[in-house]
């Protein structure tokens, strides 16, 4: 499906336009019908030969409806701005473009309408003041048709035109954060709430759970059904226009401006820096005094806003800005924007998002390169995949190199004993397994020790002297070892404890080369006091003793007699 929004002054044709290249009447609204003036949104739809199917949203032309108007461009790939032949360019022509310029409209084309109406010479002033006006826009060199709704002049090339138009446009990429930007909510008898938008950045398939994003919050939904151009689909791919039917959620409470969403994939934000272009018609400087209307998705929304470079930017300039919204939504950096000043009553410019997640600080950056993020929420805030630096951190080259040199200090600091690792915090954590795939540092019993000294505990005195008299040993007293090298001795297990005795720890193998030959002889078993005599050592070490082999699977006891296990 291709989305595509007319735009134009009142009263210049776009809904007789769309009615007659469509065969559907766009103005919803029996008041809209009457009055010959479309107040909301209205939707049609019609199939192209290469393009497929296209859906028309038609806008409202009228100022006092341009809030309507700036909802119904959120999601479209192509503007079909419409220009009465016999008035030429008015007010609302220049508003609509300026917006359209704005968004970044990626395509558009220009409908001469009511062209029937005048001769060649009017119809040609007319075709040179559009072209005049479009120089330097997002629609300069746009193709212009000349037609008419009533009388059919120009409505195939018109179709032809667009058709080009958009069977050339690249489809809206997916990148698997599905959101709807509501502009309908309404209930069909049978079926329940059911909201409509254009669907951006990923897909809506049925039995999604989902989530509204609105002023009171959010609020749990299931999608039951999905419809498309009139007809149920299993999908709303990126780009389209769809109607979600929402199961466990009332129709009062989302309307337009509010988002759906898959649970988890946002991060709603009530702050952002963005870049802002003001328009070079507008007579005045953007400073932070003026009363804001920001429009962002369906949405309208009074904003604060703080000019970041400097304090205020004139006429056909850009800089950056923050907006402070009055409740949270779920923007990403990219997302376009359009500001109106209220008091004047007037476009002054928009832009596009950098970051959601601003610090204090001016940051004018979508990334931030001296703080730790979580990859996840990098995600989340630009919309795009990003690569994890370090296991699930983005984090600059110098910030990690600084990381790396503190926990190396550490490191040496804790010399013997080594870094608890477990009392780092998950960042540094993740540097010391770097630094041990690096091999500049070693883990070991859950401590960090530096490779170059990972041997200085095994030489450690009280190691030494326990290894004299490995059957016999003292305690740790005549060592003068002090319990906490005590404890990183054990942990290496250089040192074995049993109920208050320490050995070393090379008394396992020494002890169990004795013990094979004291088996040979004993082949139903050895007790302790067999034990006792084949070790040299009184009862006092002996049981702890076989008590740790035992332990350690290296002896097998049944009763008063031992086994050595075999291999």
């Amino acid at each position: 499906m291709h989305v595509v929004a007319t735009a134009g002054h009142v009263d210049h044709g776009k809904s007789a336009l769309v009615r007659a290249l469509t065969g559907t009447d766009p103005d919803r609204f029996v008041e809209e019908q009457q009055r010959g003036l479309t107040i909301d949104l209205g939707f049609a739809w019609m199939t192209l030969p290469a393009a497929g199917a296209v859906e028309f949203v038609d806008v409202p032309g009228h100022v006092r409806f341009i809030s309507n108007m700036l909802a119904g461009v959120a999601v479209i790939e192509a503007g079909l701005l419409c220009v009465d032949a016999r008035e030429g360019w008015r007010a609302q022509t220049e508003e609509h473009l300026r917006i359209l310029d704005l968004i970044g409209l990626p395509a558009g084309l220009i409908a001469l309408t009511k062209s029937g109406l005048v001769d060649h010479e009017r119809l040609a002033a007319a075709q040179a003041e559009v072209e005049h006006r479009l120089a330097g826009t997002v629609l300069d060199g746009a193709p212009i048709v000349a037609c008419d709704s009533l009388a059919g002049i120009g409505l195939d090339e018109l179709r032809d035109q667009l058709d080009r138009i958009l069977a050339g446009h690249a489809s809206a990429p997916d990148d698997g954060r599905a959101r709807l930007w509501v502009d309908r909510s309404f209930t069909i008898g049978g079926a329940g709430t059911v909201v409509t938008g254009g669907v951006g950045h990923g897909a809506f398939a049925p039995s999604d759970q989902v989530e509204t994003i609105g002023p009171g919050g959010h609020r749990s939904a299931r999608v039951r059904g999905i419809q498309a151009l009139g007809h149920r689909v299993d999908r709303a791919p990126a780009g389209s226009r769809a109607a979600l039917n929402l199961a466990g959620i009332d129709r009062h409470a989302v309307r337009r401006g509010d988002a759906v969403v898959h649970p988890d994939q946002w991060r709603p934000s009530g702050r952002v820096d963005a870049s802002l272009q003001v328009l070079d018609s507008v007579d005045h400087d953007v400073t932070g005094r003026g009363a804001y209307l920001a429009y962002v998705g369906t949405g309208e929304h009074a904003v604060r806003l703080r000019v970041l470079d400097g304090s205020a930017l004139g006429p056909g300039s850009t800089g950056v800005v923050r907006l402070t919204f009055g409740r949270q939504l779920p923007l990403v950096a990219g997302d376009r924007y359009v500001l109106r000043d209220t008091g004047r009553g007037e476009v002054i410019g928009g832009g596009a998002v950098i970051d959601v997640a601003p610090t204090r600080r001016r940051t004018g950056l979508a990334r931030p390169e001296h703080d730790w993020v979580a990859a996840t929420e990098l995600e989340q805030r630009l919309g795009i995949h990003v690569e994890p630096t370090l296991e699930g951190w983005v984090v600059s080259p110098s910030t990690l190199r600084t990381a790396k040199d503190a926990l190396l200090s550490g490191i040496d600091q804790a010399r013997p004993i080594g870094l608890d690792v477990a009392l780092l915090d998950e960042r540094r954590r993740a540097v010391v397994r770097l630094l041990e795939r690096e091999q500049q540092a070693e883990i070991t019993a859950g401590y960090a020790v530096a490779p170059s000294w990972r041997d200085e505990l095994a030489g450690h005195p009280f190691v030494v002297l326990l290894e004299q008299d490995l059957f016999s040993p003292p305690a740790p007293t005549m060592g003068n070892v002090s319990p906490e090298v005590l404890r990183a001795l054990i942990r290496r297990q250089l040192v074995v404890v049993k109920d208050g005795i320490y050995f070393a720890g090379k008394v396992r193998s020494a002890a169990a080369k004795i013990l094979a030959e004291l088996a040979k002889e004993r082949p139903d078993g050895f007790t302790v006091s067999d034990a006792r005599q084949a070790l040299g050592t009184t009862r006092r070490w002996a049981v702890p003793l076989l008590e740790v082999l035992d332990e350690s699977g290296i002896t097998i006891r049944h009763g008063d007699r031992r086994h050595l296990r075999t291999p």
